[in-house]
């Protein structure tokens, strides 16, 4: 992840402030209903469904929400074609401007603004690719999750949800709903390691984590410290155990990549196959939920954040 400009808090920040106001305990549910509704300073009743609450805080006021987001954005078709595009494609900007059908000089115009407003960051690959000609294009990374979840599941369905009649975008959520939390949890993955390294990497810190890739291969996490040491990371989050053909999958990626790299990561959301554990060590360290969960220790008031924009 980009470093963050001090105009926008970062996304664990608001993923904190998230936790507080709603006295989130359960950190799976908190990522489910932050990778919704976060960065808008709401109240979530965790109690309910997000498909309910998608209905009558969203749907229900679809005007007045779009009406804002319209303020926000000048109401420019080009804004939000990219919007839409970078929400339900693979984030890289040079496919943003395809999807959208956005000659590149103007896209790229487009972008600088939509970051210039705080809509988006920039997310660049920790290194550049060997050889110039596999370089691929930077992606992109929406502020705020609810934006992310408007411009995918919302956005594109105005015409029915004007009318009242919810079906095609119910229709498209439910197919896209199970895995849409996991950019969220790549981002606070990211998080955690920044924190947890912070101590132990004292006298060669990191000078740059977040994913590789390149026109041929795509590694979720990348650390880089001062002495140009790397380690590499993988993530998983299916409902099986990760086991030892991550680890061997992860090694190939980098001997593709041409990286050096002889440490690696691997955080599982469902646990670890023994064979996989046997293999842990100074150069293998394994991260499960239980790590994560450090990211909403010691919450506070103090992590409230101030929210101006209007309540739904």
């Amino acid at each position: 992840m980009s470093k963050n400009p001090t105009n926008h808090p970062t996304l664990l920040q608001q993923f904190r402030s998230f936790c507080v106001q709603n006295n989130v305990t359960d950190f799976e549910q908190a990522v489910e209903y932050f990778t919704v509704f976060g960065g808008m300073g709401w109240n979530v009743d965790l109690s309910r469904s997000i498909d309910e609450l998608i209905e009558e805080k969203v749907l229900s006021n679809y005007r007045y929400i779009h009406g804002d987001i319209a303020h926000t954005t000048k109401s420019k078709p080009i804004y939000h074609a990219l919007l839409s595009a970078i929400a339900s494609g693979d984030r890289r900007e040079h496919s943003a401007f395809k999807k959208a059908n956005v000659k590149r000089e103007e896209g790229e115009e487009a972008i600088d603004w939509l970051i210039k407003s705080d809509l988006l960051m920039f997310d660049k690959s920790v290194e550049r690719p060997m050889k110039e000609e596999e370089g691929n294009s930077d992606k992109l990374l929406f502020i705020q999750p609810f934006m992310r979840f408007w411009f995918s599941a919302i956005s594109p369905y105005y015409k029915g949800i004007k009318e009242g009649d919810y079906t095609e975008m119910k229709a498209h959520w439910s197919h896209m709903k199970s895995g849409f939390s996991d950019l969220i949890y790549d981002q606070l993955v990211l998080e955690m390691l920044k924190k947890g390294f912070k101590d132990a990497f004292e006298g060669d810190p990191i000078v740059g984590i977040g994913g590789y890739w390149d026109k041929n291969v795509e590694i979720d996490i990348l650390i880089k410290r001062k002495s140009g040491e790397m380690i590499a990371g993988a993530t998983k989050y299916s409902k099986s155990k990760a086991n030892k053909s991550e680890l061997t999958k992860l090694k190939e990626k980098c001997a593709q990549a041409e990286l050096d790299v002889n440490t690696f990561i691997i955080f599982s959301k469902n646990k670890f196959s023994s064979e996989l554990k046997k293999e842990k060590g100074e150069k293998l360290q394994l991260f499960s939920l239980r790590n994560l969960t450090g990211l909403m220790a010691d919450l506070s008031e103090k992590d409230l954040l101030e929210y101006t924009n209007k309540k739904y």
